[in-house]
């Protein structure tokens, strides 16, 4: 197994999956070769499965359907989701019950939609490639957090509450929203 040593003035060892599917080892400044090799080893299991998911992102993004996402595609999504998720946010908050703060639409990498814990929501303008159910779910999602900041059996209940199929709509973004985020890579 090849590997890249990244020493740095960490303290401990760690394995990172690089998004071209490469491994490194980060490893504090005075680790040694034996150690560093020994670690490796050790994680042999967790590096052939991380580097398997990598492989067939890269797979899925070289085979990705939807094409990779214009500046300019982006750019209406994000005007399309400041016209069409704050009013519905307002909506879906009346309905449950709670308040929020500043609505924030970005192009996230990572998360579809956050929920600060002074109330700010912020929502990823790639929402607007997805149906207007799972919309709603993200947005049900993130004002669930008003009332649990967590996601515990109480916070599920929240959103069953308003979206007793969200399930469906949880798996539908499971599903396809990972090859939707990496239309931006």
């Amino acid at each position: 197994m090849e590997y890249t040593i990244i020493r740095s003035k960490r303290k401990t060892l760690c394995i990172q999956i690089t998004k071209d599917a490469k491994i490194l080892v980060r490893a504090p400044l005075r680790a040694s070769e034996a150690s560093i090799r020994q670690f490796a080893e050790s994680h042999t299991a967790w590096i052939e499965t991380h580097l398997a998911k990598m492989q067939q992102q890269i797979s899925e993004q070289q085979n990705n359907p939807y094409g990779s996402i214009s500046s300019e595609e982006l750019h209406r999504c994000a005007e399309l989701a400041l016209q069409t998720i704050p009013p519905r946010v307002e909506q879906f908050a009346r309905l449950m019950q709670v308040t929020y703060g500043r609505i924030t639409i970005r192009n996230q990498k990572t998360r579809w939609g956050s929920c600060s814990s002074k109330g700010n929501l912020n929502f990823n303008c790639l929402l607007m490639l997805t149906p207007p159910d799972v919309q709603d779910y993200v947005i049900v999602h993130e004002l669930a957090h008003r009332k649990q900041m967590n996601h515990s059996a109480l916070f599920w209940a929240e959103v069953e509450k308003v979206l007793p199929d969200y399930r469906e709509r949880r798996k539908w973004l499971k599903d396809n929203g990972g090859m939707l985020i990496r239309r931006m890579e």
